[in-house]
C-alpha cells in the first residue's frame, strides 16, 4: 500500500454516495484521516463506519452540512482541525443537477439561484475557510507534514462544451467553479495552497442516471462518448487522490479533465469496449 496521504488530514463534502464516498475510501486507504460531509448524514456515517472497519489505523468520522450555508462549512472544517489537528486536502465536491434544470426560458428563478447557492457559493465557502485553516497548518518534517495544502473542487465538462439538453443552472455554475478555481490558485501559489478543478465526463452516479431517468437521454450522451460508457464514479476518486497527493505537488490552477476523451472527440469510434470499468471500492 503506497500511503500517499500518510498522516494527513482530508474534508470532503458530498461524501455520503458517488465521487464523493468512494473518495473517501480511498483516501483513507492511502493513510488519511477523512471527515465525511453529507447532508444525508445517516450515508456519510455508513461510510465512516465502513472505513474504521476496513482501515483501523486511520480515523474517519461524519458530520452533518449544508454546504450551502455559511455556518454549516465553517462548522465543518473547524471541526476537522479540532478533532484532527489540521486540514491538508478540501475536496469541494457536493453538488446538485436540478431535474428543473432547463434552458434560459424555461428554468425558474428559484432553480438558478439554489443551483449557485450550493455549486458555487458552496464551494467559495469551502475554499475561504480551508485556506485560512491550511495556513494554520503545524509542521512536522518527520511526518512530511507542512503548512499549505491541496483544494480540489469539482467542476464539470460541460463548462468545458456546449450541449443542446440544456442544464443552464448547472453549466453556468461549474463554469463559475473552473474561472474561481484557476483564480484562487494565482492568489495562493506562494503559500503552498495548490487548488484544481476536477472535471468529470458523464459518470455512472446516482446524481446523473437519476437525470438520466430514460434509456433514450442515456443513449443521447452516450452515443458521443469516444470510450463507450460512462465513467464510474471510482475512476474521478483515484484522479482526486493524484490532486490531493504530492504527485501533483507542481500542478495548480489546472482543469484536470476526466472524462473517457470525450472534450477531445469529433468522430466517436465504432464497437463494443473492450475493457470493463473498474470495480468500485464501496
Amino acid at each position: 500500500m503506497s500511503q500517499r496521504l500518510a498522516n494527513k488530514v482530508a474534508l470532503i463534502t458530498g461524501a455520503g454516495s458517488g465521487i464523493g464516498l468512494e473518495s473517501s475510501l480511498l483516501f483513507a486507504q492511502e493513510g488519511a484521516n477523512v471527515l465525511l460531509v453529507d447532508i444525508n448524514i445517516a450515508a456519510a456515517q455508513k461510510g465512516a463506519a465502513l472505513i474504521q472497519q476496513r482501515f483501523p489505523n486511520v480515523k474517519a468520522l461524519a458530520v452533518h452540512a449544508d454546504v450551502g450555508k455559511e455556518d454549516d462549512i465553517k462548522g465543518a472544517v473547524d471541526l476537522a482541525v479540532a478533532e484532527f489537528g489540521r486540514l491538508d486536502v478540501m475536496f469541494n465536491n457536493a453538488g446538485i443537477m436540478h431535474p428543473a434544470d432547463d434552458h434560459a426560458l424555461n428554468t425558474e428563478e428559484k432553480i438558478w439561484d439554489l443551483t449557485m447557492q450550493i455549486n458555487v457559493k458552496g464551494v467559495w465557502w469551502g475554499c475561504k475557510y480551508a485556506i485560512m485553516a491550511m495556513r494554520q497548518n503545524p509542521v512536522d518534517e518527520e511526518k512530511s507534514l507542512r503548512v499549505g495544502g491541496s483544494i480540489i473542487n469539482t467542476a464539470s465538462f460541460v463548462a468545458l462544451m456546449g450541449a443542446a439538453t440544456p442544464q443552464l443552472a448547472y453549466t453556468a455554475s461549474k463554469g463559475a467553479v473552473l474561472s474561481m478555481t484557476r483564480e484562487l490558485a494565482m492568489v495562493h501559489a506562494r503559500e503552498g495552497i495548490r487548488l484544481n478543478s476536477l472535471c468529470p465526463g458523464p459518470l455512472k452516479t446516482p446524481l446523473l442516471m437519476d437525470f438520466l431517468n430514460t434509456s433514450e437521454k442515456k443513449e443521447r450522451r452516450l452515443v458521443h462518448l469516444p470510450m463507450g460508457r460512462f465513467g464510474e464514479a471510482v475512476e474521478l476518486a483515484k484522479a482526486a487522490l493524484f490532486l490531493a497527493s504530492d504527485d501533483s505537488s507542481y500542478m495548480t490552477g489546472t482543469d484536470f479533465k476526466v472524462d473517457g476523451g470525450l472534450t477531445s472527440c469529433y468522430v466517436t469510434p465504432v464497437g463494443e469496449p473492450t475493457l470493463q470499468p473498474p470495480a468500485s471500492l464501496i
